[in-house]
């Protein structure tokens, strides 16, 4: 039997404070409503599971995990506690003994409130890995407000930008970033793996709505990554996602009616063929 090349880190740690009349945790989300858009069936976890590639898959946990744990505990993945919600770079640092136990050398990073990423586009992602290090899904939105942004010179992506900086940016630099960065990535595992160490030295004071307080947090950022191996001549590229929802992410009450109104579209489409 064929060993797997791919595995797969999905971020599910996280408290989704901005969906005000739901406090699980969001990869239990149902995308098929029952008696409220919070109650139903088929989880958000169970389309990204199915649209990953073959290979061993790690939850990073923290919110709730007992019930992600228990909902989760038949699919065979690994789970990875993050001791605090401290971002993306902070869940990918609680990965490392998991990604020192693999032996796959191409990854996935992938959010777990993110369902309708397509199995193509993740082949996509890692076909970019036979010519670069670490590769960014990127997509084109109708309104580029709140997202961070790529910038691309020819054809590598040198920085992501966070929206609260690139907004003050004159118009004409502003009309330059055309791509928008998903939050997803496929990464070469060892030379991740030389950078967690690093990441660890970059943490940011970043404000947060914890229980209807505002409070200041320390987080690390993945983003950060893309400077890093710059910095130090490694390739850094992208691949787009081919719509837009494939990147949606459920933040909000409004998002996941959108997002069970996708499925229920899809679902309609599979049954005709």
């Amino acid at each position: 039997m064929r060993k797997a090349r791919t595995a797969s880190v999905i971020f599910a740690a996280g408290y989704g404070s901005r969906i005000k009349d739901y406090s699980g945790n969001k990869i239990l989300l149902p995308l098929v409503p029952g008696s409220d858009p919070y109650r139903g069936e088929y989880p958000i976890f169970s389309e990204i599971m199915k649209n990953l590639p073959t290979g061993p898959k790690a939850l990073v946990v923290h919110h709730r995990k007992e019930e992600v744990i228990d909902a989760t505990r038949d699919l065979g993945v690994f789970y990875c506690d993050q001791p605090v919600p401290n971002g993306t770079g902070g869940a990918l640092i609680a990965a490392k003994g998991f990604l020192e136990d693999i032996d796959q050398e191409d990854l996935i990073i992938t959010m777990g409130d993110v369902p309708f990423v397509k199995a193509s586009t993740y082949r996509n992602l890692i076909r970019h890995l036979n010519y670069q290090d670490l590769v960014v899904l990127g997509f084109k939105p109708r309104d580029r407000a709140q997202y961070g942004v790529l910038e691309i010179e020819n054809e590598a992506v040198k920085r992501i930008i966070e929206w609260r900086y690139w907004r003050e940016y004159p118009g004409e630099m502003q009309s330059r970033f055309e791509i928008s960065n998903s939050g997803i990535y496929a990464a070469n595992r060892a030379i991740l793996l030389e950078y967690l160490e690093r990441l660890k030295q970059i943490p940011h004071q970043v404000e947060k709505e914890r229980d209807g307080r505002i409070v200041v947090v320390e987080e690390y950022f993945i983003t950060d990554l893309v400077e890093l191996l710059n910095n130090d001549g490694l390739t850094v590229g992208f691949a787009l996602a081919e719509q837009e929802h494939e990147v949606l992410g459920i933040d909000t009450h409004e998002d996941l009616m959108v997002a069970q109104s996708i499925f229920a579209k899809k679902d309609r489409e599979v049954k005709r063929l």
